[in-house]
């Protein structure tokens, strides 16, 4: 597979690996949004997180789990934002699973999720919770 963060995982690219278990790989961004800015992914090529197997959802998040520890031991940051971009829309640039563990800083000029998006339903949120249990198995 030609994918740049399955050859990373793979180790036929070059990374800043922080982070490797038997599932999953952490490494630094190559454009950090802050120090630490690291980047986790399943060895095992999924483009979203629908496509992701089952049993690889919780040991990726363990793996989160992991670097979020090392980074705060680390570097001490205030917080973090922990975040997936899904999809091209959402400004997914690899057509693989990552999961962005961006360590905050009091003063750092950035915002909560709440400030990625703003585009409110038009619908009220009874019209959209109905449209949801319409579809649920």
């Amino acid at each position: 597979m030609d994918c740049l963060f399955c050859k990373i995982a793979r180790r036929e690219f070059p990374a800043a690996l922080i982070h490797e278990d038997m599932h999953t790989v952490a490494f630094l961004d190559i454009e950090p949004r802050s120090a630490g800015h690291a980047v986790v992914i399943p060895k095992r090529h999924a483009e979203t997180l629908l496509d992701l197997h089952g049993g690889d959802v919780g040991t990726l998040f363990t793996a989160i789990r992991a670097v979020t520890a090392l980074l705060k031991n680390a570097l001490h940051p205030d917080g973090f934002t922990i975040g997936i971009n899904h999809g091209q829309v959402a400004g997914q640039a690899i057509p693989h699973l990552h999961v962005h563990v961006i360590p905050r800083y009091i003063g750092d000029k950035g915002g909560s999720m709440h400030t990625v998006v703003n585009n409110p339903p038009t619908e009220s949120v009874e019209e959209i919770f109905a449209k949801i249990q319409g579809v649920r198995p």
